[in-house]
């Protein structure tokens, strides 16, 4: 049975859908989903209150979530190495597509970041453009700015004065 709940965040509301085995299957801003067959759930495990305590300044309380955005090979593959961009720090769509070992491909690297259901935990906020700007987010760009002011703020609180945010 798929699950719903909503979360208040300094920025709007997030709509979160977790699957029966407890992973994230979506995190968005849209909170006119449709919620058809979905049961309506207090945190369902656990997603609500890690999310919770990363707009609180907790960074790492994301870290153990399960995840199935349910993508392609490729998709899966640049979305499992957005979980891998530090907090506080940036990439851009190039320096992904090397990352992954597909240099050329860095257009469709942008493609699969566009397409991430599962915000701020798979943290597509964190790619940027190569001339370092800021470059489209499905949650709008002024989420985009305050998710990474936010992890840099808290970022560099936890790591200390020699972190310094790429970017």
């Amino acid at each position: 049975m798929m699950r719903v709940d909503r979360l208040e965040t300094p920025i709007g509301v997030m709509r979160l859908v977790v699957d029966g085995a407890g992973a994230l299957k979506h995190a968005d801003w849209d909170v006119d989903g449709d919620d058809a067959g979905l049961l309506p759930t207090r945190d369902p495990a656990g997603v609500t209150s890690a999310l919770r305590a990363y707009f609180s300044g907790q960074l790492e309380a994301l870290e153990g979530l399960l995840v199935d955005g349910e993508g392609t090979a490729f998709q899966r593959q640049v979305w499992a190495a957005l979980r891998e961009i530090p907090a506080g720090t940036t990439q851009s769509y190039g320096e992904l597509a090397r990352r992954i070992g597909s240099p050329a491909a860095v257009r469709a690297v942008g493609a699969a970041n566009g397409r991430n259901p599962i915000g701020v935990v798979v943290p597509c906020h964190r790619v940027i453009g190569a001339d370092g700007t800021l470059t489209g987010y499905a949650g709008g760009l002024d989420r985009k700015r305050w998710l990474l002011t936010h992890e840099a703020r808290h970022a560099t609180r936890a790591l200390g004065p020699l972190f310094s945010p790429a970017r």
